[in-house]
């Protein structure tokens, strides 16, 4: 007879749910290139914040795996990232089936637009290449620079681990996202380039500072939660 396993609780299938979600929602966003206009005029990025798509749904990514890695442990948030690395892989293949799959004429009533469906959710092989790339190293820096800067403070200081780890693998993402894709196998001048990376870093970046609360307030919630559990069902 096969030992059972406990049972995974919500708030953890809820994590690994937000991650997964918001890593293949970034890999169809990251074509489109946003702009922020700012009050002021910032070195590099200039009186504007240009960044792709994907930022905004990548950013949770960290807030997702920031909070597993302090409430699971490193080993248990390293294989999140792994899953979500797969998930990629099997989102592009059932886009690009769906894609090259045989379709009604376009002159068929209510058929699409095929040509604007290939372009929208078949972003080209650059992007694809450099999101996977930025992603596997990214990730993967940010769970051991969670954990390393816990260990360097016995386990004190959430905003400190959260932020630094955040703020370094953005930096790391950012960079190789932008000089695989948009320059080594795009069209985009260096110049272009270092401004994008100005731009797609201090989004992040405020990300990262502005998402510490929630994360204390999701740790703090689900902590209180098990404890209750424990004390509810622990002998008397």
């Amino acid at each position: 007879m096969s030992e059972s396993r406990p049972a995974l609780s919500p708030e953890q299938v809820g994590l690994v749910g937000l991650f997964v979600t918001a890593i293949v929602t970034a890999q169809l966003t990251a074509s489109k290139l946003l702009m922020f206009q700012l009050p002021v005029e910032l070195p590099l990025a200039g009186g504007a914040l240009v960044l792709p798509g994907a930022a905004l749904a990548y950013a949770l990514t960290f807030f997702a795996s920031d909070c597993y890695s302090e409430l699971y442990g490193r080993k248990a948030a390293t294989v999140v990232v792994n899953v979500g690395f797969l998930m990629n892989l099997v989102m592009l293949v059932l886009v690009w089936s769906t894609i090259e799959a045989p379709a009604l004429p376009q002159s068929a009533p209510g058929q699409i637009d095929l040509a604007a469906f290939r372009n929208v959710l078949g972003s080209g092989t650059a992007i694809v290449v450099a999101s996977l790339s930025a992603y596997v190293v990214s990730q993967n820096w940010d769970v051991f620079a969670f954990h390393w800067i816990r260990e360097a403070t016995d386990g004190d200081h959430l905003w400190l681990r959260n932020i630094g780890s955040t703020a370094t693998s953005q930096l790391v993402d950012t960079v190789i996202f932008i000089l695989v894709g948009f320059v080594l196998l795009g069209s985009t001048s260096l110049s272009g380039a270092v401004a994008l990376i100005a731009g797609q870093y201090l989004f992040k970046l405020f990300v990262a500072v502005a998402d510490t609360p929630f994360v204390y307030a999701v740790v703090g919630a689900v902590r209180s939660r098990e404890s209750a559990s424990a004390t509810a069902y622990s002998p008397e």
